[in-house]
């Protein structure tokens, strides 16, 4: 595994291995009202996720929103296709997605409704500098969910051709939400603190039971506070088709972890693994399996080693499996070299100790009893990356 990863490295050297990266701006208010801006997140949000759900490599909100502060740009205003193309230099992305909209009084007085949504869709190739075709829909704002779900499938239709979903597989997979569940949820990742954050999320999450972001949003506040047991019950409710669904499945297994259910968050982390099977989630799986004294444990121990032989914890949980199986000498070596990185590290050493006095673990010894260490990163979109520079026919 540590040739593949260094492999991958030799790879993203090469500019023409790269696989493209999307980025989708906030789409610009052409509007009056200021209040309306959650709509132009909204379309973000829905584009940003329906590519990456479909293996398309996508910048998140996040870095869309750094590159907004350090270029002092004003979010959902109308940008020149100069700034366009500054926004995508500074975080490194080859398509640009971008567009605008505007809310007109309904055309029907006589039909109830919060006004008529008019949007544009645009994407720039920045490697060729070509613009695409232009996409549009028109509708009802009580539709937002349909029109931002079409216009995401024309946007996949044109970027994918034949290996895009057909409109009825896209629609199944992303089903229509209520429009001010949508509200509550775009006004909770604007929040400017968690608890308006969970507020809205909260909002959200009660107004349509099936709408699965929100409860990825409130599982990680939650897990933020270290309020495992709610958090769980959160993660559980991602749904499978929901972008951030084997990374709801990995902080589950956490959870559940914390709160001494070793055997479901083998399960969880089993889960992901079997998709996503990065260093941290076997590391996390073999700590799991070891709680239970399952000899699985050393084996995955290993599998994570191997993809970053210089991580420390890593090598102490290969060295900690082998001393609760008896095997003292080579413990020993993988406590010696963690100790080499980190002299002060007292449980390394009490193990080292324990090794070259060829004592094993005893029940209850609370010194040397669940000392296995877990990692709490997640790097996902790094994952995919990989993937589509060294298997760029299977995504």
């Amino acid at each position: 595994m540590r040739r593949v990863l260094l492999s991958i490295c030799f790879f993203l050297a090469l500019p023409s291995a790269r696989a493209d990266t999307y980025l989708v701006l906030p789409f610009f208010n052409l509007s009056k009202s200021a209040n309306l801006n959650w709509i132009g997140e909204s379309l973000a949000e829905t584009l940003r996720e329906a590519l990456s759900s479909e293996g398309l490599i996508t910048l998140d909100r996040d870095d869309c929103v750094e590159a907004y502060r350090r270029l002092a740009i004003r979010p959902y205003s109308l940008l020149t296709t100069a700034s366009v193309v500054k926004i995508g230099e500074a975080v490194d992305a080859e398509q640009v997605v971008f567009g605008g909209f505007d809310l007109k009084p309904s055309p029907d007085a006589s039909v109830k409704s919060r006004g008529s949504l008019q949007i544009t869709a645009r994407m720039l190739d920045l490697k060729h500098m070509k613009q695409g075709p232009e996409l549009r829909e028109v509708g009802a704002l009580e539709d937002l969910a349909a029109l931002q779900g079409h216009l995401a499938w024309q946007l996949l239709r044109y970027l994918k051709k034949d290996d895009a979903p057909s409109e009825a597989e896209f629609r199944e997979r992303h089903p229509a939400v209520r429009v001010d569940a949508i509200e509550n949820y775009v006004r909770g990742l604007l929040a400017a603190n968690p608890d308006d954050e969970h507020r809205f999320f909260t909002q959200a999450a009660r107004l349509d039971s099936h709408y699965s972001q929100p409860c990825f949003q409130l599982g990680r506040l939650l897990w933020k506070k270290k309020e495992y047991k709610w958090a769980a019950d959160w993660f559980q409710k991602v749904a499978p088709a929901d972008v951030h669904y084997h990374e709801a499945n990995f902080f589950l297994g956490l959870c559940r972890y914390y709160t001494g259910d070793f055997a479901g968050a083998q399960t969880a982390f089993e889960s992901v693994a079997r998709i996503v099977p990065l260093n941290e989630v076997y590391n996390n799986l073999g700590a799991s399996e070891s709680r239970t004294n399952l000899r699985d444990a050393l084996t995955n121990f290993r599998k994570a080693l191997e993809g970053d032989e210089s991580d420390p914890v890593y090598r102490f949980n290969v060295g900690y499996a082998l001393w609760k199986q008896g095997d003292f000498e080579a413990a020993g070596e993988y406590f010696r070299v963690v100790l080499e990185r980190n002299p002060d590290d007292e449980q390394a050493s009490l193990l080292a100790a324990r090794c070259a006095s060829r004592t094993g673990s005893r029940p209850g010894d609370a010194h040397t009893e669940g000392l296995e260490r877990l990692k709490t990163n997640y790097e996902e979109s790094a994952y995919w990356q990989l993937k589509a520079v060294l298997q760029p026919h299977q995504q």
